[in-house]
């Protein structure tokens, strides 16, 4: 059985988590609280330079729920960490049996949103939380940082380049499904390639040109091994030197019918070179040749080069996006919002730390749209409160199981362009951006109120 991930298996990754999680659930089953409780997902708020999230990572997370299991390699280990028989019997047949709603992979959201409601007996539910945090904050970091590069590049076509410096080879994997969703055109990671279905994309290193004699025997090399899709990398020793040699080799494939696809600036004034490049290329008739340009490249400065009026067909974004290098990371959390009472009566609950307060109960988040179908506001309220709008989460597993339809790849990307473009101009801008609004339900903000009272009243108490 071929893996989402590429390389490992969703069975054996129940042991990637925090000690704490484990020790939690020791003493849950200690006290024998298995009681069902609710916890949300959620990106607690914006980064100062993210006007919206482009939600990602969703089916990996429910593969994962799925398949859970602990070996017994694994109980061994954990045996030695101090873990009691009885406990590690429970772990050695534990099977993920809860409910849980999500919002669709590739939908455009916001702070607070539940991405993911997870409703299981307490252990199951807490047993999860480290895996579904990781997987969603690199990939939900990563599409939404693509998203924002592919937009700064008006249409032209983007491929994700930074294999080679991302964090490890899980995050390659993962930030090239990330940023296919996002719209990237493809990536430079054959794996990816083969594993998801991606487009990949490849030209040349400096280290290849420097190999042949000269610069010109080179080109003629790549040339015949690939005489269909040579894109040959110019500024080795001199972008316009490079550029005639380019052409020279352009010139020799057409006379055997073929088509040299284009060239690749990766250093220099990339507006004047590229603007020279493209004169040049014109002026012999080589219009169909694109002009790709890498290095250091992002949304900010893509945007620049534009509008300095660069001649670029296409880009090669690697480090800034691979590793989303202004924003790393997204304040991603999952916390309790009910519990089951005695009764088996589920009870709302919230964190009231300041600045750290927390949404209570089962809730579901609404979008209105207008008559054109664009984005105008989202309203998290109770499950249940009419409120008008489209109802985002959908429930994608019961007792354990996928009950949901796994989109494939491409349809998740689809989904992911339809939402950006439904997206107002206003709130995707890169600097500036106006503030969604996002709405809390007046029956939520009632409870929040009652509850707020009610804790302080109980802690009170108590602290008494």
């Amino acid at each position: 059985m071929k893996s989402t991930f590429g390389f490992v298996n969703e069975e054996n990754m129940s042991m990637l988590t925090d000690l704490y999680e484990l020790t939690m659930c020791a003493s849950y089953f200690d006290h024998k609280k298995f009681e069902p409780a609710t916890f949300d997902l959620f990106i607690r708020r914006l980064p100062p330079t993210r006007s919206y999230f482009l939600f990602a990572g969703l089916e990996q997370v429910l593969l994962f729920l799925e398949r859970m299991r602990f070996t017994e390699e694994h109980i061994k280990y954990l045996k030695t960490q101090g873990f009691k028989d009885d406990f590690l019997d429970y772990l050695r047949n534990f099977r993920f049996s809860g409910d849980v709603w999500a919002i669709p992979e590739g939908t455009v959201v916001f702070p607070n949103e539940p991405l993911i409601r997870v409703t299981a007996p307490i252990i199951e539910a807490q047993l999860i939380e480290t895996f579904a945090l990781n997987t969603i904050n690199l990939q939900t970091t990563i599409a939404t940082k693509a998203s924002r590069v592919v937009y700064a590049a008006g249409g032209r076509s983007v491929i994700e380049f930074g294999l080679r410096r991302e964090h490890g080879t899980d995050a390659g994997m993962k930030v090239a499904r990330a940023s296919y969703i996002a719209g990237c055109n493809g990536t430079s990671n054959v794996l990816a390639g083969m594993v998801y279905g991606i487009p990949v994309f490849g030209t040349m290193a400096h280290s290849f040109v420097m190999f042949f004699s000269n610069e010109m025997e080179s080109f003629r090399a790549f040339a015949r091994t690939f005489p269909d899709r040579s894109t040959l990398l110019i500024d080795t020793f001199d972008n316009i030197k490079g550029a005639e040699n380019a052409i020279t080799v352009a010139k020799e494939l057409e006379k055997n019918r073929f088509k040299l696809r284009g060239v690749r600036i990766d250093s220099g004034d990339l507006v004047s070179i590229s603007q020279t490049v493209r004169k040049m290329l014109d002026e012999n008739g080589f219009g169909y040749v694109q002009i790709f340009a890498s290095g250091d490249l992002d949304e900010y400065r893509i945007e620049e080069l534009l509008n300095k009026g660069a001649k670029i067909d296409a880009f090669g974004v690697g480090t800034r996006l691979g590793t989303s290098a202004d924003r790393p990371y997204v304040d991603i959390i999952y916390k309790l919002c009910e519990k089951a009472n005695e009764k088996g009566e589920f009870q709302p609950i919230m964190k009231l730390s300041e600045k750290k307060a927390t949404l209570p109960g089962r809730k579901q988040v609404f979008r209105f749209k207008d008559g054109k179908g664009n984005f105008v506001k989202d309203v998290i309220a109770l499950e249940g409160e009419e409120v008008g709008g489209e109802p985002l989460l959908v429930k994608v597993m019961e007792n354990g199981k996928i009950v949901y339809n796994l989109p494939s790849l491409d349809e998740i990307r689809r989904k992911a362009l339809e939402n950006l473009a439904a997206l107002p101009e206003k709130y995707r801008m890169l600097r500036g951006a106006a503030k969604y609004p996002v709405e809390l339900s007046p029956k939520l903000k009632r409870l929040i109120r009652e509850l707020r009272e009610k804790l302080r009243k109980i802690e009170g108490a108590f602290s008494g």
